[in-house]
């Protein structure tokens, strides 16, 4: 057998340690927390400076590409794609594999997925009515979202103890939240559609799903063909990381040509380092660096609308959207709690869904731009989520150490419980 040099797994330990769910959390709190830090400090103008300093080509031969953007717009429409790539396969596993393959085992976290959207959002418009703030009405979808790998990080800490189907049903959840997310993105906020590089995207992403279906795919013909997919989806006025969604779907999720694991397996292995490690925290560095001490100082920012509906949208819209949903149609349904899991379960759940995050920074951007809305709005996100992250924390504790009956989920079988959150060493990898 071949040895394993001590460069190669020092490697290792380093890839196994940035896919840990609380790390990828930890790094994109740190990397928020310093861009605030350096935003609001007598060096912010190098902060500016950085994330508007333009980087690639406005024209490639003859042909405009539109690719001179600024870093930190390469930040949000490039490096993120690769975190949406991650969440594409991830999807395509879920529905061919894994949780949401059984629609009446995953229908419940599905359908309270939705109502964990569709109450923050409500409470979102009904806030900015009454605040008599009309103009904030674009960023509805804001607190819809749910950021995956901050929530199960906390989950992953502060969890130990609880049974594993409650992070079956939090990731269940909160995959059904991106890929809506995905599609609110690519309906409600897409621009102007140039259809002659949205049939290229396609072409592209065809060619990519076909070869890497093939026997022994090549990344030298994968790379070229998914980086001008994201170029010509950039191009198309559709935002340019559902590229990355569209391209993780192609990647087969059952075992193929004798291999051991599925590609999308596989692929969510090679790319979650660079996912959790690099692009999330970059995305988070120049998206979260709002000043507070310009303009008309911290107390305008905080006294918008959009603060106050943000926040009550993650916060309590979560919260509330997740188990009355849950609650109303295991009343009226069929349907139940997968075993292990009670309805007290879902207090710290909802809290952790309200964790938006990432999807929600990028959809502020989406919704504002550089408007008078912008700040606020990052704050509000900010603010709530690291809130939402304290309150799940808080219950998951309080959960953790309540006895646990043998039917939880009140089905009036006995729950099959047999494995919990932290036995294992490896429990926070995917």
């Amino acid at each position: 057998m071949p040895r394993t040099t001590p460069a190669a797994s020092r490697l290792q330990r380093l890839r196994t340690w940035v896919s840990r769910e609380a790390t990828g959390g930890a790094l994109l709190i740190g990397a928020a927390f310093v861009a605030l830090l350096w935003a609001n400090s007598p060096w912010r103008e190098s902060y500016q400076a950085l994330s508007a300093t333009v980087v690639g080509p406005a024209m490639i031969g003859p042909l405009p590409v539109h690719l001179d953007l600024s870093l930190a717009t390469w930040a949000a429409d490039g490096l993120l794609a690769i975190f949406f790539f991650v969440v594409g396969v991830e999807l395509k596993q879920e529905f061919v594999a894994g949780s949401l393959r059984n629609p009446k085992e995953a229908g419940v976290p599905m359908i309270a997925a939705v109502g964990g959207m569709a109450v923050p959002a409500l409470i979102y418009v009904g806030v900015v009515l009454a605040l008599d703030d009309p103009g904030a009405l674009h960023g509805w979808a804001i607190p819809t979202a749910t950021d995956i790998a901050f929530a199960v990080g906390v989950l992953a800490i502060f969890g130990r103890g609880l049974p594993v189907a409650i992070r079956t049903f939090l990731l269940t959840l909160a995959v059904v939240d991106d890929l809506l997310a995905i599609v609110v993105i690519a309906i409600f906020y897409t621009s102007e559609i140039n259809w002659p590089a949205l049939a290229g995207t396609l072409v592209c992403i065809a060619l990519f799903g076909w070869h890497v279906r093939s026997r022994t795919p090549r990344w030298f013909v994968l790379l070229p063909l998914a980086l001008v997919a994201w170029a010509l989806m950039h191009s198309s006025g559709v935002h340019a990381t559902i590229s990355g969604v569209l391209l993780g779907f192609t990647v087969p999720a059952i075992a193929r040509h004798g291999e051991a694991a599925s590609r999308t397996v596989r692929y969510e292995w090679l790319l979650r380092p660079f996912s959790s490690g690099l692009a999330l925290p970059v995305f988070a560095f120049f998206a979260a660096g709002v000043s507070l001490v310009d303009g008309d100082g911290p107390g305008a920012v905080i006294g918008q609308p959009v603060v106050a509906a943000i926040a009550a949208g993650l916060v309590l819209g979560k919260v509330v959207g997740v188990l009355g949903t849950t609650a109303l149609i295991t009343r009226i349904t069929p349907l139940r709690l997968p075993d292990g899991i009670g309805v007290r379960d879902l207090l710290p759940v909802g809290l952790l869904a309200g964790i938006g995050f990432t999807v929600s920074l990028l959809i502020s951007e989406l919704s504002f731009g550089a408007s008078e809305h912008t700040d606020g709005a990052k704050i509000a996100i900010l603010g709530a989520s690291v809130l939402a992250a304290i309150l799940g924390s808080v219950s998951l504790r309080w959960d953790a150490r309540r006895a646990r009956s043998a039917d939880m989920n009140l089905d009036g079988v006995d729950d099959d419980v047999k494995d919990y959150i932290g036995d294992a060493k490896d429990r926070e990898t995917h």
